[in-house]
């Protein structure tokens, strides 16, 4: 049988008020999962969280609390063990792992589900790998530069060995595991993967400037950086790629309460007193331009899988 489970840790801080669509996450997945399980971190307002999940009223979700530790498992490495909690409740054969700010589009439920199913038996194949959409301040824009991750796994076997790893963003194999060190490189394997043809949604970046900050902000704190942000901004929006293709229909009640356009810089000179973005920084726009202009494929690119292209 068939059966695809989902782990999503979040710390003890109310979603909502950090512009995470965390129950539209769900609702995307919700229909070709067998189970649903939400680690939720204890926390002063992790209650309305809770009662956000629980609003969906489906018996597939089941929530299973946690307490964080970032001395424990400093730089990151919460993310990780969290989402290795997680995983140990799920009980399907494919455990797809979304984040709280990924939407899956509901065009590629019936493809993913399939692909899960074709490859079921195939014990070769750990994974599935995913193509990815990064929208940028609004729904209207993307990041379609170097320096961002394109392709990333989002469903793993339900295997003891396969671990979260280094912040949770990525996976692998890790035999003897000691439950403790999830940022090690030795005696850990990359996951051999298949190709699904499905996009994630990535809406991390698409919040007003004051959510941004505090967004930053907790990010740093996980990962034990000391640098407070006082203030955010996306820079020029007309040097980002403009999204012609249509979002999700869980996203559209966000779409519609979108009120910061205002607040985004269409042109004009790039402030100076902050860190450039990733996509501003002189090397990745120079290996951009490379990419699109000259070898038309991906440079210098981190793989953290190895693609089998024969499946």
């Amino acid at each position: 049988m068939l059966c695809e489970s989902v782990v999503s840790p979040w710390e003890g801080k109310d979603v909502t008020k950090l512009y995470y669509p965390v129950k539209e996450s769900i609702l995307s997945i919700l229909p070709i999962c067998d189970e649903f399980i939400f680690v939720l971190g204890k926390g002063d307002e992790y209650e309305q969280t809770r009662a956000l999940i629980e609003s969906i009223g489906s018996p597939k979700i089941k929530i299973y609390e946690s307490t964080w530790d970032i001395e424990q498992f400093p730089d990151g490495t919460e993310l990780a063990h969290q989402t290795d909690i997680a995983k140990s409740y799920c009980t399907g054969d494919w455990l797809f792992y979304i984040q709280a700010d990924e939407v899956v589009h509901e065009k590629y439920l019936p493809i993913i589900y399939d692909r899960c199913k074709q490859l079921l038996n195939d014990r070769e194949v750990e994974g599935l790998l995913f193509k990815y959409l990064h929208f940028w301040g609004d729904y209207n824009h993307y990041i379609d530069f170097h320096g961002w991750y394109k392709h990333e796994i989002r469903i793993i076997r339900n295997d003891p060995e396969i671990h979260s790893w280094r912040d949770a963003q990525l996976f692998r194999r890790i035999p003897n595991f000691d439950g403790k060190h999830y940022r090690q490189e030795e005696n850990t394997f990359k996951l051999k993967v298949a190709l699904v043809d499905a996009y994630i949604y990535h809406y991390g970046w698409v919040r007003p400037p004051s959510y941004m900050r505090s967004k930053m902000n907790q990010f740093n704190r996980i990962q034990g950086n000391a640098n407070q942000w006082t203030a955010f901004d996306y820079g020029q929006m007309k040097r980002i790629p403009i999204f012609t293709g249509e979002h999700p229909a869980v996203m559209r009640p966000w779409i519609e309460r979108f009120d910061w356009g205002h607040q985004l810089f269409q042109s004009g000179k790039v402030n100076k007193h902050r860190l450039p973005h990733k996509h501003e920084r002189l090397k990745n726009r120079l290996v951009t331009f490379l990419e699109k202009k000259i070898f038309h494929r991906p440079l210098f690119e981190f793989r953290n899988y190895i693609l089998l292209k024969n499946k």
